[in-house]
């Protein structure tokens, strides 16, 4: 479980204010207008971002001065963070040793998770000699052998197509519901809330909400949330 007690958190000049708990498997979808700091809370969260005030926790562990390597989590970025010198393999390999040393174990584990991401058959390949979907899989499966209880995923799908965003997102699903994961999904379109989210948490004018059920709260936004959604909700 994920709390953030009275968190005041900072990018720049800009300041945003949390206190909420996401409970333990859930998938909740982060939404907002443009520059109303939802890769802020993401990012702070992850520890890349200084907190202020407060304290985050999962479950009885303080992480508010962790360092990012030490948290429970892994953290999906929209350009997907691949080195194009390396192959897929080695690409997934970071998450388990950034030195690449693997032992006969951790391989295993490396193509388990390519082929859990369809990708087997490509391991050699560059992120050059991929499509843009692939590039995603690639970069999810280096997510997935983390094996972190924490999976915060900030717009990694925004550049694809709506089919193939689409696939993502229920790849995405199917991984956090197989590792009982929690997710925190930054998305700008509110149907990908709908397709794979449990609650949606709200964030604007400063403030980050506590979660709330998807469809109710997309089917009935408050007033402040109706002008963002306008006729895409």
């Amino acid at each position: 479980m994920l709390r953030l007690e009275n968190v005041q958190m900072a990018s720049g000049s800009f300041r945003l204010a949390a206190d909420l708990t996401v409970p333990a498997g859930q998938k909740i979808a982060v939404i907002g207008p443009s520059g109303a700091g939802k890769s802020t809370l993401i990012e702070t969260i992850a520890g890349f971002l200084p907190v202020l005030g407060g304290r985050i926790f999962w479950d009885d562990s303080d992480l508010t001065e962790a360092d990012p390597g030490k948290r429970p989590l892994a953290i999906l970025f929209q350009d997907g963070n691949l080195f194009p010198h390396l192959s897929v393999a080695d690409n997934v390999g970071l998450g388990l040793r950034p030195d690449l040393r693997l032992d006969g174990h951790q391989r295993e584990t490396v193509a388990r998770a390519i082929a859990r991401v369809g990708l087997k058959g490509l391991e050699a390949r560059k992120p050059a000699a991929l499509s843009g979907g692939q590039q995603s899989r690639a970069a999810l499966a280096r997510v997935l052998v983390q094996a972190n209880p924490l999976l915060l995923l900030d717009e990694p799908f925004a550049a694809l197509g709506p089919a193939l965003k689409d696939e993502m997102l229920d790849l995405v699903a199917e991984l956090v519901r197989e590792t009982g994961a929690s997710l925190l999904m930054v998305s700008h379109d509110p149907a990908d809330a709908r397709r794979i989210a449990d609650q949606v948490v709200v964030v604007m004018d400063g403030q980050v909400f506590a979660p709330q059920p998807t469809a109710a709260l997309l089917d009935n936004p408050p007033e402040a949330l109706k002008a963002y959604l306008g006729g895409g909700n």
